[in-house]
This record gives structure tokens, C-alpha cells and sequence, in this order.
């Protein structure tokens, strides 16, 4: 299973426990882990499920490349980074 990870910014927010979750995607991954959990959700994706405009997520070290669908590929060993993104001048 993949392992989701949250930042400790985004913890202080919403609890956010570290999640193991099967899946093949990005989109996959996430809606099984989060499943249950709306509010922690609606943090990270849009109605739409699209990723929010101040969130990124990197897997495996790497910022993904599709976040409107969230289709980047994930291995069973993946570890996805979630985090809020830095904004403003």
C-alpha cells in the first residue's frame, strides 16, 4: 500500500495521521484514504476532486504532473507528500 503524508502546517489545521491506502493512482490513493474523512478532503481537493489551488502533492520526491485529474501513477511502495504551498510576495 502507498503511504500518504501530511505536512505538520496542514496537521496543525486538521489531524492528519499518517494513512496507508491502496490504489494505482494519485485520485485512487487519496479517495481511499480519506474516505470518511470530509472535512480533511475537502482540505486538499475541490468539489470537482481536483487539487486545491494552494496544496501540491509530491510522490515519491516528485511534484506531480496532472493535478487536475490526479492520474500520476503510484506503486504499492509510493509515498505521497501533501502540503500547502507558499503564496504572496
Amino acid at each position: 500500500m502507498a503511504t500518504i503524508r501530511f505536512t505538520s502546517h496542514l496537521v496543525r489545521h486538521r489531524p492528519a495521521p499518517l494513512i496507508e491506502a491502496a490504489g494505482g493512482t494519485v485520485a485512487e490513493v487519496l479517495s481511499a484514504g480519506m474516505a470518511g474523512d470530509d472535512l480533511l478532503r475537502g482540505y486538499i481537493v475541490d468539489e470537482q476532486g481536483r487539487l486545491r489551488k494552494h496544496v501540491n502533492i509530491y510522490l515519491d520526491g516528485t511534484l506531480i504532473a496532472d493535478r487536475l485529474r490526479l492520474s500520476d501513477k503510484v506503486g504499492p511502495k509510493s509515498e505521497i507528500y501533501v502540503l500547502q504551498a507558499l503564496s504572496g510576495g
